[in-house]
């Protein structure tokens, strides 16, 4: 079969179509994550200021511990918050490009299979082992990319799990070591007896 240069023309149209439409995600991206860092910049800024004002004001030690004490958890909780929008903008952009990807396998799978039919209409006598090996080694082919692609899933659904866990974690220790630092800043200011 010879590929008409209408034919090769559209096939070019529909790889630069694809190309852009995965720049742009990719460009979506990394505004999302510029926007997001330009906001957590912000915020920290303006939360050392406020933080180094506190510490400033302290009266004596007991204070200032009191003060570090009760920015741990929160330090840690907006670290996790952070971790989680970048964990988010990775999985969408990659949800994106997974989709690009499969429709493109979809369309190409599709396309071998109409030249492999089309072949095999206009094959000479004899040549219908070869269209059937041909045949089955598509099909293969595209089971085991099947497999691949749950494969893939799975292990996506458990790193999102086990990132909730080490979330989750994480934070229970934050608010642990907040705790443990609220009681010893309490009992270095209590009276000695």
């Amino acid at each position: 079969m010879i590929l008409t240069p209408e034919q090769v023309a559209a096939a070019q149209k529909a790889n630069l179509e694809t190309l852009f439409g995965l720049t742009t995600k990719a460009f979506e991206g990394v505004e999302k994550l510029v926007e997001l860092n330009l906001q957590v910049v912000k915020a920290t800024f303006a939360e050392n200021v406020d933080n180094a004002k506190k510490a400033l004001s302290a009266k004596d030690a007991q204070e200032l511990l009191a003060i570090q004490a009760s920015l741990v958890q929160p330090v840690a909780e907006k670290t996790l918050a952070y971790t989680r929008h970048l964990y988010e903008i990775a999985s969408e952009t990659q949800t994106e490009f997974t989709k690009v990807a499969e429709t493109q396998l979809a369309e190409g799978s599709k396309k071998v299979q109409a030249l492999v039919d089309n072949f095999a209409k206009n094959a000479p006598a004899g040549s219908e082992s070869t269209v059937a090996i041909v045949k089955t080694a598509i099909s293969a082919a595209n089971n085991a990319y099947e497999s691949v692609q749950k494969a893939t899933k799975q292990a996506v659904e458990i790193a999102e799990s086990n990132f909730q866990a080490a979330a989750t974690a994480a934070s229970k220790a934050a608010q642990q070591a907040s705790a443990t630092a609220r009681t010893a800043t309490k009992k270095s200011a209590a009276p000695a007896v």
